[in-house]
């Protein structure tokens, strides 16, 4: 689908507030933002927080630093096609940005729609208030059980949760292993030392690891034209945040190799979601460390979404890979950010929806609520891809060994922000009663329909329905080259050829 076959467009405007921050945060060139356009539609992604607004920045932001690198690496023409003019235009259409921000739900497997949340994932009352836990994965439900000295019964659950307080169940629940964040208001957020070390640090924060020669940018063709075309990325995330940045590094070229500990159990359908692009390989790095090791010799970026420091006894600190391999560029992704006194704990988008105030600003009638969609997570995946983008576009000019490290607090805190209501949400995301998983009401995810946005192809795992990418620019590429396969069906090797997409858009 080419941008004249989209559905009939919303209102036109420029790049916005919004994406003006992201992209000064990223270090971009403000004169580059005259090459986007949006698509505003007002029905997408309702509620009371500007979610939209802050999704549309987050795409824009991505596609831009991807349009600018491509402007970089395009080589000479082909015969009887004018050289491209600069850096090629972005358009953000308001209708793919909500669709992408909830893929997990449009996912279809064989017909059969994905479970999003377990049942032990939702809001509880407690004897003073709510507090909300994350059960989906296998041990952390066994850590929260055990924290609470209760069965799987969601009643007893229940009956445990209401004899304690929230800030209780938080601190015995965390010290069990497991997840769960007392709820919070806005205020009583701001108050917290957590959020003040947060807000403290720029939304995308940026540095340099060493004096690393600059790096030499190799042409790349334009039919489409493939930013990261030719760039090895180890991609050592989970869950959905980093899964959706590297997502998008393979939809623009990257080769993209996941790997994970054989011991770690994952949700297979959260993994074919964010699974485009991608090869999966199961890695013990202790006792595959020379196999580590060969892959980080040739990799170009690497992005790791585990809980901060826990990778750095393995020698995977952003200082420790730029010694072994200078002139990488080192992502970083976080819950509640690498420093203050939660800076070492898990966390989940839901959780830190819960703990900022977001799920009190979206709630009604003293009852906790929920964004559309997994906004933090969506958002702040396309601002960490971006980060990449960029550190890759500087190394060209200045080189040096990078880092880009966000955390999904901090751009909870961007989204507060902007917190005034605006506008009415479309209906209220209140959590679900006791008994029930607390997941959103389903409301409108797109401008027009839903299935303007989607797409389907065959794959290993069956027929797949999916929402397509909203990262777009004149030339670019419009789906992935490879369908998601298995989880860690490939061997942990680089890829032995390029990575190709389908057709440009555009």
């Amino acid at each position: 689908m080419t941008d004249t076959d989209r559905p009939s467009p919303g209102s036109f405007a420029g790049p916005g507030p919004g994406l003006t921050a992201a992209w000064s945060s990223l270090g971009g060139d403000p004169a580059l933002l005259a090459r986007v356009t949006t698509v505003e539609r007002s029905e997408a992604l309702p509620a009371r927080l500007p979610v939209r607004e802050v999704a549309r920045a987050c795409v824009g932001a991505c596609a831009l630093a991807a349009a600018e690198l491509g402007a970089r690496r395009a080589g000479p023409a082909r015969p009887g096609r004018p050289p491209g003019p600069g850096v090629p235009a972005v358009r953000v259409d308001d209708g793919a940005v909500a669709a992408a921000f909830v893929s997990e739900r449009h996912l279809l497997v064989d017909g059969r729609a994905p479970v999003s949340f377990a049942p032990l994932s939702r809001f509880w009352r407690t004897a003073d208030g709510w507090v909300r836990t994350h059960a989906n994965y296998p041990h952390h439900r066994a850590r929260l059980l055990a924290a609470l000295g209760t069965s799987d019964d969601p009643e007893k659950v229940a009956a445990a949760l209401a004899e304690r307080s929230a800030a209780e169940v938080e601190e015995t629940v965390y010290a069990a292993g497991g997840l769960a964040v007392a709820l919070r208001t806005p205020a009583e957020w701001a108050a917290h030392e957590q959020a003040a070390t947060v807000a403290r640090r720029p939304l995308v924060e940026r540095g340099w690891l060493d004096s690393a020669p600059a790096r030499t940018l190799t042409p790349v063709d334009r039919d489409p034209l493939l930013p990261a075309a030719g760039l090895r990325v180890l991609d050592l995330t989970r869950v959905v945040a980093g899964p959706v940045a590297t997502r998008t590094l393979a939809l623009l070229g990257a080769d993209v190799l996941r790997l994970d500990p054989p011991g770690l159990p994952e949700l297979s359908d959260q993994h074919t979601d964010t699974g485009f692009g991608k090869r999966s390989a199961l890695l013990d790095l202790p006792a595959g460390r020379d196999t580590f090791e060969e892959l980080l010799a040739a990799a170009d970026v690497v992005v790791t979404g585990y809980r901060p420091g826990s990778l750095d006894r393995l020698g995977l600190s952003p200082e420790a890979l730029a010694e072994r391999r200078p002139g990488v560029v080192v992502a970083q992704l976080s819950a509640w950010g690498a420093y203050g006194p939660w800076g070492g704990r898990r966390g989940f988008d839901s959780l830190v929806q819960a703990a900022t105030g977001i799920a009190v600003s979206e709630g009604s009638a003293g009852r906790p609520g929920a964004l559309p969609a997994q906004a933090l997570d969506h958002g702040t995946g396309y601002l960490l891809a971006a980060a990449v983008l960029r550190a890759l576009a500087e190394q060209a000019d200045e080189g040096g060994s990078r880092f880009v490290r966000l955390a999904l607090a901090r751009t909870a805190a961007w989204l507060l922000e902007g917190a005034a209501p605006a506008r009415a949400p479309g209906g209220d995301r209140t959590a679900a009663a006791p008994g029930h998983a607390s997941t959103p009401t389903p409301v409108p995810a797109a401008g027009g329909s839903a299935a303007d946005w989607l797409t389907e192809t065959d794959s290993a795992l069956g027929r797949l329905r999916y929402a397509r990418s909203p990262v777009s620019f004149t030339g670019g590429p419009r789906d992935w080259g490879r369908p998601p396969g298995p989880w860690g069906a490939d061997a942990a090797r680089w890829g032995t050829g390029p990575v190709t997409s389908s057709r440009p858009g555009r």
